[in-house]
C-alpha cells in the first residue's frame, strides 16, 4: 500500500517536473530577445547622432572653422600680374612673420634686446607694451621677414617667439611701372594701382595661411621692355633739364590699349604709400594741368569739322585779342594773316584764340564733352583726377581754352582724346589690360575721318618742315607727327614765365598711326642742353624723339625714311 502510495507521489512529481520544463525553457528563450532589443536601441542611438553630425557637416562644409589660442590675421592670395608678353611683374611668395605668445617669454628685457640686434627697426616700445599684456597670446612683431633675418631670429633660441608663414607681394621688376601696379598692405590687400582693379573685382581670395592661388594670371597692356624705355628716357630728360620731374604715356590709338606709362619720380610698389607726397603722385592720372599750346589740336580739328574753316582759310593775327582786362598775345609777333595750318605749325595763341571765339563758347563746350575732356574718366586701374573747368565759359574762357589755359586736365584722358583725334575719328576708352586677339573694341566717332586727315598732315609738317616748333622730334626711318605745348604755371594767382610744363604728343606712323605718345617735362631749367630755353620746342620734342627711337623697334614700327632732325 505505502509502497504504491510512493510510486504514485513519485509519478506525480516527474510528471509536475515534465510540466514545468518548458516553462523554464521559455524564460531562459526570452532572455537573448531582450538583449537583442537593448543592442537595437544602442545602435539606433548611435546612427541618430551620427546622422545629425553628417548633416551638420554637409551644412557647414563651405564654413571651416580654425580653433586656436591666438588670433590669426587673414592674408589674401592674389594673381600674378604680368605685361602683354607674359613677363611676370608681381607675383604672391611665401615669406615667414614673426610673433611673440607672452605668456611664454622667460625674460622681457632679454627678448627686447636681442631682437633689436636683428631687427634695428623694431619699434621697442610697443613690443613692450604687447610683453606686459598677460592675458594675451599673440601678437605680430614683424610681417614678412626676409628667410635670412627669420632665420637669424630663430637661432637667438628666445621663448615665446613663433613663425607664421604668409603670402607678400614681390615685384621682380622693382620700380618698373611701380605707380600704375600700385601696391598692397601687410595683410597684401590693394592700396591702389592694378592691384585694387583686382580687388575692386573680385580676383582676389581670402585665405588663413599661405595658400597660393589657382587663378590664372593678369595680363597688362603694359609692354615691359617700352616701359623701361620710357622711365630710362624721363630720368635722362630729367637730369639734362634741370626739371622737377616728368611724366609720359604710349597708346596704342586703335584699341586704347597703354603700352607704357610712367611719372617721376619713381614710386616702389613694394613699399607704397598710403599718402604720397605731392611729388609722388602718378602724374599721368591724379593730376590735372594746363596743358598748353598742345591743346590747339583740339581747337583745330572743331574749327575743321565743323567746317567753319580749311587749312587754308587765313585767320587775322595782326592784333592781340582784347576780351575786357585780358589781352591775348603769340610769343612772336606776326604782321598780316596766317593760314590755319601756319596757325599750328607756329603755334599761334591768337590765331586759335580767333578759331574758338568763331565757334563760340556752345560749340566749343560740346566738342570738348563729345572728346571726354569735361567729365571724370574711368579706367581698369581707377578714376583719373576730375578735370577742372572754368565756372563760367564766357568769351574769355573759350579764347584761353584753345590754346590750353583756364581747363586743367588729366595727361591720360587728354591722350585718349587726341588719340581719336589721329586714329581716324573714333575714340576708345584707354585700358591697361592687354585685349585679346579680334576682340570687339568699343568705340563712338567723335570727328570725320577727312578731318583727322587733315590734322595729320599739319601734325607731320610740324615736324618735317624746319618752320614747325615740332622739327626737333623727327625721327630717322619713323614718320612722326605731332604738336608742342610750353604752358606757364600758375602760382599764387598769375603765371610765371619761368616756371613751365613742356610737353609733346605724337603720333607714329603718322599716315596710319598705330601709336601715340605724350611727354611731360615740369619746370624743367635753362641748361645748356636746350640753349637756355624752357620752351617745348627744346625739351620735350628732343625727348620725344630719343623715346620713339628706342621703342619703335620694338613696338614693330617699320623704318621707311631718313629724317632731318636739325
Amino acid at each position: 500500500m505505502r509502497r504504491s502510495v510512493f510510486i504514485t507521489r513519485c509519478s506525480i512529481l516527474r510528471r509536475r517536473r515534465i510540466e514545468e520544463l518548458p516553462t523554464r525553457q521559455d524564460t531562459s528563450a526570452r532572455k537573448p530577445i531582450r538583449s537583442v532589443a537593448v543592442m537595437a536601441g544602442v545602435a539606433l542611438a548611435f546612427a541618430s547622432v551620427g546622422v545629425q553630425l553628417v548633416r551638420l557637416a554637409a551644412k557647414h562644409a563651405d564654413a571651416p572653422s580654425v580653433a586656436i589660442n591666438a588670433p590669426m590675421a587673414t592674408g589674401t592670395s592674389r594673381p600674378d600680374i604680368v605685361d602683354r608678353k607674359g613677363r611676370l611683374l608681381a607675383n604672391d611668395v611665401e615669406m615667414p612673420s614673426l610673433y611673440v605668445d607672452p605668456q611664454a617669454v622667460v625674460d622681457r628685457d632679454e627678448l627686447v634686446e636681442k631682437l633689436r640686434k636683428v631687427l634695428p627697426a623694431l619699434n621697442e616700445q610697443e613690443l613692450r607694451q604687447a610683453l606686459g599684456d598677460k592675458n594675451r597670446r599673440f601678437a605680430w612683431i614683424e610681417r614678412g621677414l626676409a628667410p635670412q633675418v627669420a632665420q637669424q631670429v630663430h637661432n637667438l633660441g628666445l621663448p615665446g617667439l613663433g613663425f607664421r608663414q604668409e603670402l607678400k607681394r614681390a615685384y621682380p621688376a622693382g620700380q618698373l611701372a611701380g605707380h600704375l601696379l600700385g601696391g598692397v598692405n601687410v595683410d597684401n590687400r590693394a592700396i591702389g594701382g592694378i592691384e585694387q582693379y583686382l580687388d575692386a573685382r573680385g580676383l582676389v581670395d581670402p585665405v588663413l595661411q599661405a595658400q597660393a592661388t589657382t587663378r590664372p594670371a593678369v595680363l597688362l597692356s603694359i609692354d615691359m621692355s617700352a616701359q623701361h624705355a620710357l622711365e630710362a628716357e624721363l630720368a635722362n630728360a630729367v637730369t639734362t633739364y634741370g626739371a622737377k620731374g616728368a611724366a609720359g604715356l604710349v597708346m596704342d590709338v586703335n584699341t586704347g590699349e597703354l603700352i607704357a606709362s610712367a611719372s617721376l619720380p619713381r614710386v616702389d610698389p613694394a613699399h607704397p604709400s598710403a599718402n604720397p607726397r605731392p611729388e609722388e603722385v602718378d602724374r599721368i592720372t591724379a593730376g590735372t594741368y594746363e596743358l598748353g599750346s598742345i591743346f590747339k589740336m583740339m581747337t583745330v580739328a572743331m574749327a575743321l569739322d565743323r567746317r567753319q574753316v580749311t587749312p587754308q582759310t587765313m585767320i587775322d593775327v595782326s592784333e592781340p585779342i582784347k576780351i575786357g582786362r585780358f589781352t591775348i598775345k603769340d610769343h612772336h609777333a606776326a604782321s598780316g594773316s596766317m593760314s590755319v595750318r601756319d596757325v599750328f605749325l607756329k603755334s599761334s595763341n591768337v590765331g586759335a584764340g580767333r578759331l574758338a571765339l568763331g565757334a563760340g563758347a556752345d560749340a566749343q563746350t560740346s566738342f570738348l564733352t563729345k572728346l571726354g575732356l569735361t567729365e571724370q574718366l574711368s579706367t581698369d586701374a581707377g578714376t583719373v583726377a576730375f578735370p577742372v573747368l572754368p565756372k563760367i565759359w564766357g568769351e574769355a574762357e573759350t579764347a584761353t581754352i584753345s590754346f590750353g589755359h583756364g581747363m586743367a586736365v588729366a595727361p591720360l584722358q587728354f591722350a585718349a582724346a587726341a588719340a581719336a583725334l589721329v586714329n581716324g575719328g573714333s575714340y576708345v576708352i584707354p585700358t591697361f589690360l592687354k585685349r585679346s586677339a579680334g576682340q570687339k573694341v568699343e568705340s563712338r566717332r567723335v570727328i570725320s575721318e577727312q578731318t583727322s586727315a587733315a590734322l595729320r598732315k599739319m601734325m607731320q609738317a610740324n615736324v618735317v618742315e624746319q618752320g614747325g616748333t615740332g622739327h626737333r622730334a623727327a625721327v630717322a626711318g619713323v614718320d612722326v607727327g605731332g604738336k608742342t605745348g610750353t604752358a606757364e604755371i600758375a602760382i599764387n594767382g598769375r603765371y610765371d614765365p619761368n616756371a613751365v610744363i613742356a610737353s609733346f604728343v605724337a603720333a607714329f606712323p603718322i599716315e596710319k598711326p598705330r601709336y601715340l605718345s605724350l611727354v611731360l617735362i615740369y619746370e624743367p631749367a635753362r641748361t645748356a642742353a636746350s640753349a637756355g630755353q624752357i620752351t617745348a620746342s627744346r625739351t620735350a620734342a628732343p625727348l620725344t624723339a630719343r623715346l620713339i627711337e628706342r621703342i619703335a623697334p620694338l613696338l614693330g614700327v617699320a623704318t621707311n625714311r631718313v629724317a632731318n632732325n636739325g
